[in-house]
Protein backbone atom coordinates (compact mmCIF):
# COMPACT_ATOMS: atom_id res chain seq x y z
CA UNK A 1 0.00 0.00 0.00
CA UNK A 2 2.76 2.26 0.81
CA UNK A 3 4.32 1.76 -2.51
CA UNK A 4 1.03 2.64 -4.03
CA UNK A 5 1.14 5.61 -2.23
CA UNK A 6 4.18 6.59 -2.97
CA UNK A 7 4.10 5.75 -6.85
CA UNK A 8 1.35 8.12 -7.30
CA UNK A 9 3.04 10.95 -5.32
CA UNK A 10 5.59 10.55 -8.44
CA UNK A 11 3.11 11.88 -10.87
CA UNK A 12 5.14 15.33 -11.29
CA UNK A 13 8.05 14.74 -14.02
CA UNK A 14 8.54 18.19 -15.45
CA UNK A 15 8.30 21.50 -13.90
CA UNK A 16 7.85 24.62 -15.30
CA UNK A 17 9.79 27.73 -14.91
CA UNK A 18 7.99 31.04 -14.94
CA UNK A 19 10.96 33.05 -14.94
CA UNK A 20 9.62 35.95 -16.49
CA UNK A 21 6.71 35.14 -18.13
CA UNK A 22 5.20 37.46 -15.81
CA UNK A 23 6.39 40.02 -18.39
CA UNK A 24 5.07 38.98 -21.93
CA UNK A 25 5.44 42.22 -23.65
CA UNK A 26 9.74 42.45 -22.57
CA UNK A 27 10.00 38.94 -23.94
CA UNK A 28 11.62 39.70 -27.31
CA UNK A 29 13.48 42.79 -25.44
CA UNK A 30 14.84 40.27 -22.58
CA UNK A 31 15.87 37.64 -24.97
CA UNK A 32 18.09 39.89 -26.91
CA UNK A 33 19.43 41.68 -23.58
CA UNK A 34 20.35 38.31 -22.64
CA UNK A 35 21.69 37.03 -25.56
CA UNK A 36 23.95 39.96 -25.95
CA UNK A 37 25.13 39.59 -22.41
CA UNK A 38 25.95 36.12 -22.58
CA UNK A 39 28.13 36.74 -25.66
CA UNK A 40 29.75 39.22 -24.19
CA UNK A 41 30.46 36.99 -20.97
CA UNK A 42 31.71 34.14 -23.10
CA UNK A 43 34.26 35.97 -25.11
CA UNK A 44 35.37 38.29 -21.69
CA UNK A 45 36.17 35.50 -20.19
CA UNK A 46 37.15 33.18 -22.54
CA UNK A 47 39.81 35.77 -23.88
CA UNK A 48 41.19 36.11 -20.07
CA UNK A 49 41.61 32.26 -20.22
CA UNK A 50 43.15 32.35 -23.14
CA UNK A 51 45.98 35.55 -22.03
CA UNK A 52 46.62 33.83 -18.32
CA UNK A 53 47.54 30.84 -20.34
CA UNK A 54 49.31 32.19 -23.73
CA UNK A 55 51.04 35.28 -21.68
CA UNK A 56 54.19 34.41 -19.81
CA UNK A 57 54.03 37.32 -17.18
CA UNK A 58 50.37 36.51 -16.09
CA UNK A 59 51.38 33.37 -14.53
CA UNK A 60 51.43 34.70 -11.64
CA UNK A 61 49.12 33.25 -8.32
CA UNK A 62 47.28 36.02 -9.09
CA UNK A 63 46.48 35.92 -12.71
CA UNK A 64 46.29 31.97 -11.86
CA UNK A 65 43.31 32.60 -9.88
CA UNK A 66 41.82 34.92 -12.57
CA UNK A 67 41.75 32.43 -15.03
CA UNK A 68 40.34 29.63 -12.61
CA UNK A 69 37.73 32.50 -11.95
CA UNK A 70 37.24 32.94 -15.70
CA UNK A 71 36.70 29.54 -16.51
CA UNK A 72 34.25 29.28 -13.46
CA UNK A 73 32.41 31.90 -15.10
CA UNK A 74 32.28 30.19 -18.49
CA UNK A 75 30.74 27.31 -17.22
CA UNK A 76 28.31 29.57 -14.56
CA UNK A 77 26.40 31.33 -17.06
CA UNK A 78 26.27 28.16 -19.67
CA UNK A 79 24.67 26.33 -16.66
CA UNK A 80 21.70 29.15 -16.88
CA UNK A 81 21.77 31.77 -19.55
CA UNK A 82 21.13 28.88 -22.56
CA UNK A 83 18.06 27.78 -20.22
CA UNK A 84 16.72 31.06 -19.92
CA UNK A 85 16.97 32.06 -23.86
CA UNK A 86 15.16 29.06 -24.96
CA UNK A 87 12.40 29.74 -22.89
CA UNK A 88 12.30 33.58 -23.74
CA UNK A 89 12.48 32.12 -27.54
CA UNK A 90 10.23 29.39 -27.79
CA UNK A 91 8.10 29.97 -25.54
CA UNK A 92 8.45 26.42 -23.71
CA UNK A 93 9.22 26.56 -19.99
CA UNK A 94 9.23 23.18 -19.40
CA UNK A 95 12.52 21.08 -17.29
CA UNK A 96 12.32 17.57 -16.55
CA UNK A 97 12.63 16.91 -12.65
CA UNK A 98 16.34 15.39 -13.58
CA UNK A 99 17.05 17.94 -15.84
CA UNK A 100 15.97 20.32 -12.73
CA UNK A 101 17.91 18.44 -10.23
CA UNK A 102 21.16 18.49 -12.67
CA UNK A 103 21.08 22.06 -13.43
CA UNK A 104 20.71 22.67 -9.49
CA UNK A 105 23.98 20.50 -8.74
CA UNK A 106 25.77 22.61 -11.83
CA UNK A 107 24.38 25.81 -10.41
CA UNK A 108 25.04 25.05 -6.57
CA UNK A 109 28.33 23.49 -6.97
CA UNK A 110 29.74 26.78 -9.27
CA UNK A 111 28.22 28.71 -6.70
CA UNK A 112 29.94 27.44 -3.57
CA UNK A 113 33.26 26.86 -5.37
CA UNK A 114 33.23 30.85 -6.57
CA UNK A 115 32.61 31.61 -2.70
CA UNK A 116 35.90 29.37 -2.07
CA UNK A 117 37.91 31.25 -4.91
CA UNK A 118 37.09 34.89 -3.99
CA UNK A 119 38.18 33.93 -0.37
CA UNK A 120 41.23 32.61 -1.78
CA UNK A 121 41.65 35.59 -4.02
CA UNK A 122 41.29 38.30 -1.04
CA UNK A 123 43.67 35.97 0.73
CA UNK A 124 46.21 36.44 -1.91
CA UNK A 125 45.62 39.94 -2.19
CA UNK A 126 46.14 40.47 1.63
CA UNK A 127 49.81 38.53 1.46
CA UNK A 128 50.43 40.90 -1.51
CA UNK A 129 49.67 43.73 -0.24
CA UNK A 130 50.38 43.17 4.06
CA UNK A 131 53.00 40.42 3.36
CA UNK A 132 55.01 41.80 0.47
CA UNK A 133 58.44 40.06 1.80
CA UNK A 134 57.05 36.89 2.49
CA UNK A 135 54.55 36.91 -0.60
CA UNK A 136 56.66 34.92 -3.34
CA UNK A 137 57.65 32.37 -0.21
CA UNK A 138 54.15 31.60 0.73
CA UNK A 139 52.28 32.11 -2.50
CA UNK A 140 54.21 29.82 -4.57
CA UNK A 141 52.89 27.81 -7.05
CA UNK A 142 52.45 24.45 -5.48
CA UNK A 143 50.07 26.39 -2.46
CA UNK A 144 48.75 28.50 -5.28
CA UNK A 145 47.43 25.55 -6.85
CA UNK A 146 46.08 23.64 -4.07
CA UNK A 147 44.17 26.82 -2.59
CA UNK A 148 42.33 26.51 -6.31
CA UNK A 149 41.59 22.64 -6.55
CA UNK A 150 40.19 23.01 -2.82
CA UNK A 151 37.88 25.70 -3.83
CA UNK A 152 36.72 23.59 -6.89
CA UNK A 153 36.73 20.37 -4.69
CA UNK A 154 35.01 22.09 -2.07
CA UNK A 155 32.44 23.35 -4.42
CA UNK A 156 31.63 20.63 -5.69
CA UNK A 157 31.17 18.17 -2.97
CA UNK A 158 28.64 20.15 -0.82
CA UNK A 159 26.37 20.53 -3.76
CA UNK A 160 26.99 16.79 -4.63
CA UNK A 161 25.32 15.53 -0.82
CA UNK A 162 22.68 18.14 -1.35
CA UNK A 163 21.86 16.87 -4.70
CA UNK A 164 21.68 13.10 -4.24
CA UNK A 165 19.86 13.76 -0.98
CA UNK A 166 17.12 15.73 -3.33
CA UNK A 167 17.04 13.46 -6.10
CA UNK A 168 15.47 11.18 -3.63
CA UNK A 169 12.72 13.42 -2.61
CA UNK A 170 9.05 13.29 -4.05
CA UNK A 171 7.08 16.05 -6.16
CA UNK A 172 3.26 15.89 -6.44
CA UNK A 173 2.88 18.98 -7.09
CA UNK A 174 2.32 21.74 -7.93
CA UNK A 175 4.85 21.60 -10.57
CA UNK A 176 5.33 25.38 -11.19
CA UNK A 177 8.77 27.14 -10.18
CA UNK A 178 8.43 30.88 -9.32
CA UNK A 179 11.99 31.54 -10.84
CA UNK A 180 13.93 31.63 -14.06
CA UNK A 181 16.25 28.52 -13.22
CA UNK A 182 16.12 25.33 -10.42
CA UNK A 183 16.72 26.23 -6.94
CA UNK A 184 17.23 24.95 -3.72
CA UNK A 185 14.38 27.10 -1.97
CA UNK A 186 11.77 26.39 -4.65
CA UNK A 187 12.33 22.52 -5.13
CA UNK A 188 11.74 22.01 -1.34
CA UNK A 189 8.57 24.09 -1.62
CA UNK A 190 6.79 21.94 -4.47
CA UNK A 191 8.28 18.59 -1.67
CA UNK A 192 5.70 16.25 -0.95
CA UNK A 193 9.07 14.43 1.44
CA UNK A 194 9.10 15.61 4.75
CA UNK A 195 12.19 18.48 3.76
CA UNK A 196 12.61 19.81 7.71
CA UNK A 197 16.52 17.77 7.88
CA UNK A 198 16.63 19.22 4.34
CA UNK A 199 16.29 23.15 5.14
CA UNK A 200 18.45 22.90 8.34
CA UNK A 201 21.31 21.00 6.23
CA UNK A 202 20.89 23.58 3.61
CA UNK A 203 20.97 26.54 5.59
CA UNK A 204 24.16 24.94 7.93
CA UNK A 205 25.66 24.37 4.64
CA UNK A 206 24.91 27.65 3.48
CA UNK A 207 26.41 29.20 5.94
CA UNK A 208 29.58 27.19 5.68
CA UNK A 209 30.16 27.92 2.27
CA UNK A 210 28.51 31.53 1.85
CA UNK A 211 28.82 33.02 5.28
CA UNK A 212 32.65 31.98 6.45
CA UNK A 213 34.13 32.75 2.89
CA UNK A 214 32.79 35.99 3.57
CA UNK A 215 34.16 36.46 6.68
CA UNK A 216 37.49 35.82 5.47
CA UNK A 217 37.26 37.65 2.55
CA UNK A 218 35.83 40.35 4.53
CA UNK A 219 39.33 40.11 7.57
CA UNK A 220 41.11 40.01 4.60
CA UNK A 221 40.20 43.27 3.33
CA UNK A 222 39.70 45.28 6.94
CA UNK A 223 43.79 44.28 6.85
CA UNK A 224 44.61 45.51 3.09
CA UNK A 225 42.34 48.28 3.48
CA UNK A 226 44.07 49.38 7.14
CA UNK A 227 47.70 48.71 5.51
CA UNK A 228 46.80 50.89 2.74
CA UNK A 229 46.22 54.00 4.60
CA UNK A 230 49.65 53.60 6.12
CA UNK A 231 51.48 53.83 3.26
CA UNK A 232 52.97 57.88 3.18
CA UNK A 233 52.61 58.41 -0.22
CA UNK A 234 49.79 59.13 -2.03
CA UNK A 235 50.70 57.68 -5.24
CA UNK A 236 51.68 54.76 -3.57
CA UNK A 237 48.40 54.14 -1.61
CA UNK A 238 46.55 54.56 -4.82
CA UNK A 239 48.94 52.24 -7.03
CA UNK A 240 48.07 49.45 -3.56
CA UNK A 241 44.18 50.25 -3.79
CA UNK A 242 44.01 49.55 -7.66
CA UNK A 243 45.39 46.35 -7.25
CA UNK A 244 42.65 45.47 -4.83
CA UNK A 245 39.48 48.23 -5.82
CA UNK A 246 37.82 45.88 -8.60
CA UNK A 247 37.86 42.51 -6.53
CA UNK A 248 36.09 44.13 -3.81
CA UNK A 249 33.25 45.57 -6.10
CA UNK A 250 32.79 41.97 -7.62
CA UNK A 251 32.85 40.80 -4.07
CA UNK A 252 30.32 43.46 -2.79
CA UNK A 253 27.97 42.71 -5.57
CA UNK A 254 28.25 38.51 -5.28
CA UNK A 255 27.96 38.32 -1.52
CA UNK A 256 25.79 41.06 -0.96
CA UNK A 257 22.95 39.51 -3.62
CA UNK A 258 23.91 36.20 -2.00
CA UNK A 259 23.61 36.36 1.14
CA UNK A 260 19.92 38.23 0.51
CA UNK A 261 18.90 35.74 -1.26
CA UNK A 262 19.96 32.31 0.82
CA UNK A 263 20.45 33.72 4.35
CA UNK A 264 17.04 36.04 4.89
CA UNK A 265 13.84 34.22 5.60
CA UNK A 266 11.93 33.39 2.31
CA UNK A 267 8.86 35.71 2.83
CA UNK A 268 6.25 37.03 0.28
CA UNK A 269 7.87 40.61 -0.10
CA UNK A 270 11.09 39.43 -0.71
CA UNK A 271 9.75 36.55 -3.23
CA UNK A 272 10.47 38.76 -6.46
CA UNK A 273 12.84 41.27 -5.34
CA UNK A 274 15.04 37.70 -4.30
CA UNK A 275 14.33 37.20 -8.46
CA UNK A 276 15.65 40.41 -9.33
CA UNK A 277 18.58 39.81 -6.75
CA UNK A 278 19.34 36.20 -7.86
CA UNK A 279 20.24 37.86 -12.24
CA UNK A 280 22.55 39.90 -10.49
CA UNK A 281 25.05 37.08 -9.39
CA UNK A 282 24.25 34.78 -11.85
CA UNK A 283 24.50 37.15 -15.07
CA UNK A 284 25.92 40.46 -14.04
CA UNK A 285 28.83 39.12 -12.32
CA UNK A 286 30.41 36.66 -14.77
CA UNK A 287 29.54 39.67 -16.69
CA UNK A 288 31.27 42.28 -14.77
CA UNK A 289 34.39 39.79 -14.06
CA UNK A 290 36.37 40.38 -17.39
CA UNK A 291 34.62 44.21 -17.93
CA UNK A 292 35.67 45.16 -14.35
CA UNK A 293 38.06 42.81 -13.01
CA UNK A 294 40.45 42.39 -15.44
CA UNK A 295 40.39 44.27 -18.75
CA UNK A 296 40.83 47.40 -16.79
CA UNK A 297 43.78 46.18 -15.50
CA UNK A 298 47.28 46.97 -16.78
CA UNK A 299 49.10 43.48 -17.19
CA UNK A 300 46.15 41.98 -18.49
CA UNK A 301 45.61 45.25 -21.23
CA UNK A 302 49.58 44.93 -21.94
CA UNK A 303 48.87 41.41 -23.11
CA UNK A 304 45.61 41.85 -24.52
CA UNK A 305 47.74 44.85 -27.06
CA UNK A 306 50.90 42.05 -27.94
CA UNK A 307 47.84 39.37 -28.24
CA UNK A 308 46.53 41.87 -31.19
CA UNK A 309 49.95 42.91 -32.64
CA UNK A 310 51.01 39.47 -33.54
CA UNK A 311 48.56 38.78 -36.51
CA UNK A 312 48.96 42.50 -37.55
CA UNK A 313 52.64 41.53 -37.54
CA UNK A 314 52.40 39.23 -39.89
CA UNK A 315 49.97 40.48 -41.76
CA UNK A 316 52.38 43.70 -42.41
CA UNK A 317 55.22 41.22 -43.12
CA UNK A 318 53.13 38.92 -45.71
CA UNK A 319 52.15 42.33 -48.12
CA UNK A 320 56.06 43.59 -47.62
CA UNK A 321 57.04 39.66 -49.24
CA UNK A 322 54.28 40.06 -51.43
CA UNK A 323 55.34 43.78 -52.87
CA UNK A 324 58.92 42.41 -52.63
CA UNK A 325 57.80 39.67 -54.61
CA UNK A 326 56.13 41.30 -57.57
Amino acid sequence: MEEIKRGNQTAVTQFILLGFGNLPELQVLLFLLFLMIYIVTMAGNILIIALVVADQHLHTPMYFFLGNLSCLETCYTSTVLPRVLAGLLTGDRTISVGGCIVQLHCFASLVATECCLLAVMSYDRYLAICRPLHYATLMNDRFSLQLAVGSWLSGFTVSTNTACWMSQMIFCGPNEIDHFLCDYIALIKLSCSDTSKMVLVIFLLSFIIIILPFLLTLTSYVCIISTILRIPSTTGRQKAFSTCSSHLIIVTIFYGTLITVYMFPDTAALRDLNKVLSVFYTVLTPLANPLIYSLRNKEVKEALRKALSKPMTFITNHKLCCRHLL
